[in-house]
């Protein structure tokens, strides 16, 4: 089973350092811009680094529910995959959404296309699993067999 799982947890590992990057972020730009907790407005500044760190520990827990689920039910590799572009595309939001407002668009849009990919690939397996286990039909292994995999 570990080794079945072995990537979607890789993933994981780095997206919890990720948000251990973002989180330090907002403790330097504290420092810089004077700002003590427990306030969170300051400077626009550090307003933008804090909103960014919040807004990707907000789309965490989704992010990794549907990961496992999908690399559970679907598939590891094609999870796996979709999760290290979430990722890339969360740093590209933060560092984007850290210089300006604006910054923020792009990898934001390219971010939850790839939580709705996942979405898409946890609902197929999950679908097809039951369809496995109670109307004993594997449309996924028909889809394989189709495409000729």
């Amino acid at each position: 089973m570990h080794d079945q799982m072995v990537f979607v947890a890789a993933v994981t590992v780095l997206g919890v350092l990720e948000q251990a990057y973002f989180s330090l972020q907002v403790i330097y730009a504290r420092r810089k811009y004077s700002v003590s907790p427990p306030c969170i407005t300051g400077p626009p500044e550090f307003e933008r680094v804090f909103r960014a760190q919040a807004n990707c520990s907000e789309y965490f827990p989704i992010f990794i529910a549907i990961l496992w689920v999908s690399g559970l039910y679907f598939n590891q590799a094609a999870a796996s995959l979709c999760g290290l572009l979430y990722l890339y595309g969360r740093y590209q939001y933060f560092r984007g959404y850290s210089k300006s407002a604006q910054g923020r668009l792009a990898p934001l849009y390219f971010s939850a296309k790839m939580l709705w990919v996942l979405i898409g690939l946890s609902s197929a397996g999950v679908i097809n699993y039951m369809c496995q286990l109670y109307l004993e039909v594997d449309f996924l292994r028909y889809l394989k067999q189709l495409i000729g995999l």
